[in-house]
């Protein structure tokens, strides 16, 4: 049976890959980072996209995550659905 952070983790990933709203780039780095460290852990790879400097941001973003755990990563990413995506 999956762990309640897991049940809220996977709404709120379903609720931020559907939005329309634009959001700020240094939100959208934090949701990118926090998701890739709850769901990569330190198993970095190189982001996917053809811009690369943009790239490089991501991957910094992913990097200053490395010490938190997969459980914290999926409350902090929850937390800023919930600030800026709910319920919007």
């Amino acid at each position: 049976m999956a762990k309640k952070i897991d049940i809220e983790f996977e709404k709120a990933y379903k609720i931020s890959s559907s939005t329309t709203l634009k959001l700020p780039p240094d939100i959208m780095l934090q949701l990118y980072a926090y998701y890739k460290q709850a769901t990569k852990g330190s198993n970095y790879e190189q982001p996917s996209g053809n811009v690369e400097l943009r790239n490089a941001f991501k991957l910094n973003a992913w990097f200053q995550l490395s010490q938190i755990s997969a459980d914290k990563a999926k409350k902090e990413y929850i937390k800023l659905v919930d600030k800026y995506l709910k319920n919007k």
